[in-house]
């Protein structure tokens, strides 16, 4: 049996199995007393028939409205907002697992983490909501469900950035018409951020010469004498290398391609290195284990070193290097535009807080001269 105009009171007074049904929104009661929304219309000359979702997932009349007037728009703008052949909408769930599926094909970075963030919370959180249908709503609740649950605002914004990269790459590879909504981070405790002191690079460098890392050694000669980020050095090759004027050449660098400048002792060490190799134009960082042909990520070797040096893991991370070496640069007095040409920082307002970070280190140096002084 099927009733016509959708108000509330209809509604409740629905039967197991009646449907409610008015410009081309249903709405079906099931025998759980649970809602299924669906769509069934005609709109020049194209045929939409659809399931959004049920009254638990939080459908009502109004999202269905919406979703039936965004598609509207679409079809009269020349839009598919569903791939070729599918007939029914794409939940997170499946987008989640497609974007798994190609960072493992293509070798992308960080896979292990982003299936965690996606298989242990997001999908368990957000993988029965069909895309188009997530609102910021949806991400507000999630983010304060994690909070709650004991995780950090820094862990939360880790997953938050995942579901963007998912978000973003599915737009990309025509997956989704558009990302579902706006991401908002939650604001984080400024922390303290660790510069490691002469001694303390020098006992890393040792530490990591001793590892069975064959070349955890040049990793960290690299992360403390350029102020790279990590992704930067494990992709650097020798024949992007201007040998005369101390550059390296990086074309896929965070923020666009651009020119690394090296220290002359750092091109030496690589210039020796490369003699000792059999492709002397290839990966600094070569491996047979990845789909890239390079070494991704030292992180746990980089921790071995980091406890061999008498060091704490949970506060000394390859990011260090890049904070410690940068810092340096600015406690040496170099100008700012230097640095930020040395640290390749997209904004100078990213360069200006280690000025905050040479003042620390310069206070703390002076701890050395404290004497006691005689009232």
């Amino acid at each position: 049996m099927t009733l016509q105009v959708i108000t509330p009171a209809n509604r409740r007074n629905l039967a197991p199995g009646q449907r409610l049904t008015e410009y081309g929104i249903t709405v079906e009661k099931l025998v759980d007393g649970d809602e299924k929304w669906s769509l069934a219309f005609i709109y020049l000359r194209k045929r939409v028939k659809r399931v959004l979702g049920l009254k638990s997932e939080n459908w009502n009349a109004t999202r269905a409205l919406e979703v039936r007037d965004q598609i509207r728009a679409d079809i009269r703008d020349g839009l598919d907002t569903l791939p070729r052949g599918r007939q029914t909408p794409l939940r997170f769930a499946e987008l989640a697992a497609w974007y798994l599926d190609e960072i493992e094909a293509s070798g992308g970075k960080n896979l292990e983490r982003k299936r965690l963030h996606l298989e242990r919370r997001l999908v368990p959180k957000l993988g029965h909501l069909v895309l188009e249908t997530i609102s910021e709503e949806h991400i507000g609740r999630y983010c304060q469900e994690m909070v709650q649950s004991g995780l950090s605002p820094s862990t939360v914004n880790r997953d938050l950035a995942t579901l963007s990269h998912v978000w973003n790459m599915g737009v990309r590879r025509r997956k989704l018409r558009r990302t579902p909504c706006s991401i908002v981070k939650l604001a984080e405790p400024e922390g303290r951020t660790v510069v490691l002191s002469d001694h303390e690079c020098d006992l890393l460098i040792e530490a990591a010469k001793r590892d069975s890392h064959p070349l955890l050694w040049l990793f960290v000669e690299f992360g403390l004498g350029t102020a790279m980020r990590s992704a930067e050095i494990v992709s650097a090759r020798f024949d992007h290398i201007d040998w005369k004027n101390c550059r390296l050449y990086l074309p896929k660098a965070k923020a666009g391609d651009r020119t690394q400048p090296l220290t002359k002792s750092l091109v030496e060490l690589l210039r020796r290195e490369r003699e000792r190799r059999t492709d002397r134009n290839g990966w600094i960082f070569p491996s047979t284990r990845t789909a890239t042909g390079h070494v991704n990520e030292f992180n746990g070797a980089f921790k071995r070193a980091v406890r061999a040096a008498g060091l704490s893991p949970e506060m000394v991370t390859p990011h260090t290097m890049r904070h410690t070496a940068a810092t340096k640069l600015v406690a040496s007095g170099a100008p700012l535009p230097a640095v930020q040409r040395v640290t390749g920082h997209k904004t100078f307002a990213m360069v200006l807080r280690y000025t905050h970070l040479a003042d620390r280190s310069i206070d703390e140096a002076m701890v050395a001269l404290e004497r006691s002084v005689s009232a």
